[in-house]
Parts: structure tokens; sequence; C-alpha cells
């Protein structure tokens, strides 16, 4: 291979000075973006959309599993998608592998749900052989080709208002390639990741909840984060904030 230069330490420290600066500009853009999402205009669903479960027949809303919020990722796992039946599509398959714990999503009033036109039985003989765990549900009319994902994946982000149900957000194409984390999904919903720091519209209530991540086994609804944590998390968040400034 052709290597790049080579450089001594204090060449190379200035080289990654001056991309950094690139990098922290991409990180804002990122973040001014996301503060756009919050403040699109919301889509009424009024459709009555059906879909086959583990326990039978669900609705749209109760894909929420009572939480605030849903992200929908249509994933091609279905008769005439390469793979199957013993296979997902490579890149939706790709996609599921880089889904992180959900227990930290949930804890911010968000649910994630896969679907595909797959029989739940195959649904849940290719978890099992995977190891993915997020619930994954079977379309049975035309969810898909009304959210623009009959042909190609993506992720619809969808909030709810008691038992209304609104659209809010669609990510598809090569934005699918970023998702994954926790932030990824937070930065595509309506309330965003609900932190104090965020440019938000007045009306999205927000908590200072930079601290109140927890272990992925620990969280307890309504229970105030370990005093130990938002400490380290505020000196943290402070002199990360200065060196921004």
């Amino acid at each position: 291979m052709n290597r790049p230069t080579i450089v001594s330490r204090a060449d190379w420290d200035s080289a990654r000075e001056q991309l950094l600066v690139k990098e922290k500009a991409s990180t804002r853009a990122r973040d001014a973006l996301a503060a756009e999402r919050r403040r699109m205009p919301w889509l009424a669903v009024d459709k009555k959309y059906v879909f086959d479960g583990p326990e039978g027949k669900v609705s749209l809303l109760d894909l929420f599993a009572g939480r605030r919020q849903l992200i929908v990722y249509r994933a091609f796992f279905e008769p005439g998608v390469h793979g199957w039946p013993e296979h997902g599509c490579i890149g939706c398959s790709l996609g599921a592998d880089q889904v992180s714990h959900l227990a930290h999503l949930n804890a911010r009033d968000t649910t994630l749900a896969y679907a595909s036109r797959a029989p739940q039985p195959d649904i849940a003989r290719l978890k099992a052989r995977m190891g993915w765990d997020m619930p994954w549900y079977t379309i049975t009319d035309s969810f898909d080709a009304d959210f623009g994902v009959d042909e190609w994946h993506g992720h619809n982000a969808f909030i709810r208002d008691g038992e209304r149900v609104f659209r809010t957000y669609l990510i598809n194409g090569r934005g699918d390639e970023a998702m994954g984390t926790i932030w990824s999904y937070l930065d595509m919903t309506a309330l965003g990741r609900q932190e104090v720091w965020e440019d938000s519209p007045e009306a999205i209530p927000k908590a200072d909840r930079t601290s109140g991540w927890n272990w992925h086994d620990s969280y307890v609804p309504d229970a105030a984060p370990d005093p130990k944590w938002v400490k380290v998390s505020d000196a943290g968040e402070a002199a990360f904030r200065k060196r921004e400034a």
C-alpha cells in the first residue's frame, strides 16, 4: 500500500487538531438538523393499520407499547427477498446487528419496532437464529406503501397524544446507515434526547436528563439517577461546554 506521510507526534497532533475543527462543525450541524426535525409539522394518522404480532392482531397504537413515541423500521424479510427464507435482506440484517440495547431508548419513552411481510413464525425463527430481540411485527395491509417503505427500507417516527397517532419524520436510503445507536434514534424523534442543552420548541417538555442514563438492567421508572453519576456527569458536561465556548 502507498502509505500517507509519516510525521512526528507534534505534526500528527497538529494535523488532528485541524481535522477536529471540521468534526466539531459536523457535530454542530447534526445537532442543528435534529433541532429542525423537532420542528417538523405532524401528520395525523387516521387510518387503522393492523399488524400480526406474537400474540395476535395489533394496531399501530399497540406498537407504542404504552410509550409516547414509536420508531418503526421496515425490514425486508419475506418471499422474493434475497436470502428468503433463511435470512432477511443483507442490508436490513446488517442494520439489525447494529441496534443497541433498547432499555435506554425505552427509558426516554420511545419504542423501536421492526416490521416485515414475513409471517410471525418465520420472524421468530430468524430472530432466534440471529440473536435479535427487538419487537418485530408482520405488515398485513398498506402500511409500508402509505409510509414510503414498500420498495426500500426506512425508519418512520411517530408520536401519540392519547390515542391519536401522528407521523413526525422519515429516515431512509443512506440515512439508515447511521441508525442503531440510542442517539440516532432519539435525534430523529419529535421529542429528541429530552435534555436541557437541546434547541427544542417551547412545547416540548424538557428536563435535565443528561444524568438520567443508567445501566441497562437498572432502570426504575421515576427513580432519581445515581447521585455519584450525576456529580461526574455534571462536571464532565461543564468542562465540555467550557471548551466549546
